[in-house]
């Protein structure tokens, strides 16, 4: 399965590109592309970025697919599901753990549905953690179409199957920590990131 890191992000709430912002000496989405290499069921590493940082993303030395759409994380799903099945994980999630992505893709390949979601116990899904199909395709080509950008309500609506968090590990939930501030950087600080 292709692993695809969404990177088309603005940042707007860190104040700069935090994709690059250096964590123990290196850029912080190569954290996240370093622990997704990891995982037994991603055979190949793909970074989506915005026409904006391209340039930026291409000199970390992945493949790249650039999303022209620039509509949040739904237009990355839908440019990343051009290239197959995808798992997706969003690029500021440094600290995603393997041995869950695995699980993940496991379940959806068992399970043979349009995606596989993390799921907390209100409801609240993860939807930059999880498994998709190229199935997924047509359902997100007509929301985009529509105008309407909302990849959970787009995952709802189809039939996915969910991975429920709160009866996991929890040694897994650090997989869903994300960075949006300067602040979450500090959390990372003395970490094994």
């Amino acid at each position: 399965m292709i692993g695809a890191v969404l990177a088309g992000g603005r940042s707007r709430r860190f104040g700069g590109d935090k994709l690059l912002v250096r964590i123990d000496g290196k850029p912080l989405i190569l954290h996240t592309i370093e622990r997704l290499e990891l995982a037994r069921g991603i055979d190949r590493v793909v970074i989506i970025p915005s026409r904006e940082n391209t340039d930026r993303i291409q000199a970390l030395g992945y493949d790249i697919l650039v999303d022209t759409l620039m509509i949040g994380p739904i237009g990355g799903i839908y440019t990343a599901l051009s290239l197959g099945d995808v798992f997706v994980v969003a690029g500021d999630m440094p600290l995603i753990v393997p041995d869950f992505i695995d699980f993940i893709i496991d379940v959806f390949q068992r399970a043979k549905k349009p995606a596989c979601v993390p799921r907390w116990a209100n409801g609240y899904l993860e939807p930059l953690h999880a498994a998709y199909s190229q199935d997924f395709l047509p359902l997100l080509g007509e929301k985009i179409e529509g105008g309407n950008y909302a990849i959970n309500q787009a995952v709802r609506e189809s039939d996915s199957c969910y991975v429920d968090i709160d009866e996991l590990p929890e040694e897994w939930r650090g997989s869903l920590f994300n960075v949006n501030t300067r602040g979450d950087v500090g959390k990372l600080m003395g970490r094994n990131v």
